[in-house]
């Protein structure tokens, strides 16, 4: 395995109320200096896939300002300090959806331009769905959009279904559920 570059001094070059840039200045271990930015994130953040008893995925339509249009996906959001993964994922679920899951199961942590952004998304499928809503800080309410899981080719084939995150996560956890399945039930 190669050695990681030595960080020869660190620095913040850009803030706002959401994001944090650093600079690193690296040395490689070939001699080559080089300087890097990247987004500081700190906490992880979870992605629910709800999947409800009829086999259909639970999707979140929402307003995206870095798109300006509103897009699906699966509900989100940051794990708040010093709280648990699935109980992030629980909490997520009810504000956005207003569901609450018998069943959350982290299927894989997953990174976005890694190159660049320090945090990662905790992929978790949740089942056994109920109503039980807690207030979210969203601006207006989510549209929730039920979607057949069989249909995930209609899906990946919409214009408003684009975030890598959430095509990532159908994958993920059709592959989850198929291994289930030839396991002969429920995984862990």
């Amino acid at each position: 395995m190669k050695q990681k570059p030595r960080i020869l001094a660190r620095r913040l070059v850009a803030q706002s109320k959401i994001f944090r840039v650093e600079a690193l200045d690296l040395e490689f271990t070939n001699g080559e200096h080089r300087t890097y930015e990247r987004i500081l994130g700190g906490r992880d953040s979870v992605m629910i896939v709800p999947l409800d008893a009829d086999d259909r995925l639970l999707l979140a339509r929402e307003y995206a300002a870095g798109s300006d249009d509103y897009q699906l996906g699966f509900p989100k959001g940051v794990v708040d300090e010093g709280e648990d993964m699935l109980a992030a994922a629980g909490r997520e679920l009810r504000e956005e959806l207003g569901l609450a899951a018998r069943e959350l199961r982290i299927v894989r942590r997953v990174s976005l331009v890694p190159g660049y952004i320090q945090h990662g998304t905790q992929i978790v499928l949740a089942r056994g769905l109920h109503p039980d809503p807690l207030p979210g800080d969203e601006p207006e309410p989510i549209e929730v959009v039920p979607w057949p899981l069989a249909d995930s080719d209609g899906l990946l084939a919409r214009a408003d279904f684009t975030e890598a995150r959430s095509v990532a996560a159908l994958f993920l956890v059709q592959r989850f559920l198929a291994a289930e399945r030839a396991a002969g039930g429920t995984l862990g």
